[in-house]
């Protein structure tokens, strides 16, 4: 037997969750792949940014005053900078991890090139979900770049911001990830923008969660994103206690759950 088919017998039998310790060489390959082509990295950063500069300026002039966490009066471009915020980190996770994931997956087979060296399942799975973690902290960085340059910062502890968009970017990412590996045709991912447009548009991204009926302000609070406009929106202002744990919570087992199954789902579809 060839060293190669002995390679390939061996991982066939390696159990699910593999991990070698090599996720950092996944992350390697994507900086080499994208280092002359940023634009198109960047691209999805504007979608959130004309919204800010069209709602924040146009709508303004209408809307007027808004309560924002605490009671805090703020104005409309304040209110809805930090949702943006979120949707530009969960923007710019979810379309990587889905839409690159899988192109890598069915039409290129990099991943079956990937699994064909010591590289397991979760080396894979963590090295893509940090490539669209990178992705989306790039997204949320300059946005907040902006927010800042147009004094949308509200206190101190908007320093957190950046970390708690990372946070929303990874629970998205490992999500995105786990679902693109149940897609069986391009056709699939027509679904993704049919889950992140409501997402966008009705977690409280532009108007408070009041205007809402209880019954469905209850189906709302359960959203990812419109925990992660929560928790930042109550970052921006200072509106810190114990429940913005919950929203940290509500994320990390989001991510976890996304990274097992993601590992999982390749050693199924490409080692069994």
């Amino acid at each position: 037997m060839s060293t190669s088919l002995r390679t390939s017998a061996a991982l066939r039998i390696l159990p699910p969750g593999l991990y070698a310790g090599r996720a950092h060489v996944v992350l390697e390959r994507a900086f080499k792949v994208y280092r002359r082509s940023w634009m198109v990295i960047f691209s999805g950063f504007f979608e959130p940014l004309f919204y800010l500069l069209a709602f924040g300026t146009g709508f303004k002039t209408l809307v007027g005053p808004v309560i924002g966490p605490g009671g805090h009066v703020l104005t409309y471009a304040e209110f809805i900078a930090p949702a943006l915020l979120a949707s530009s980190a969960m923007n710019g996770a979810v379309y990587d991890a889905t839409m690159n994931v899988f192109f890598k997956l069915k039409y290129a087979k990099v991943y079956d090139a990937m699994l064909a060296t010591s590289l397991g399942p979760l080396d894979v799975a963590l090295g893509e979900i940090g490539w669209a973690l990178f992705r989306g902290g790039l997204y949320a960085a300059g946005f907040l770049t902006v927010m800042a340059a147009m004094g949308l910062i509200g206190s101190v502890w908007a320093l957190l911001l950046l970390p708690a968009a990372l946070l929303i970017a990874l629970a998205f990412a490992a999500v995105g990830m786990a679902l693109t590996s149940f897609m069986r045709s391009i056709q699939d991912l027509d679904y993704i923008q049919l889950a992140v447009a409501p997402l966008f548009l009705f977690s409280g991204t532009f108007y408070s969660l009041s205007v809402y009926p209880a019954w469905l302000r209850v189906v709302v609070e359960v959203l990812p994103l419109h925990h992660g406009i929560a928790l930042l929106r109550a970052l921006n202002e200072g509106e810190v206690d114990w429940a913005l744990l919950g929203h940290v919570a509500y994320f990390a087992v989001m991510a976890a759950i996304g990274v097992v199954v993601a590992a999982r789902r390749l050693h199924r579809l490409l080692l069994t």
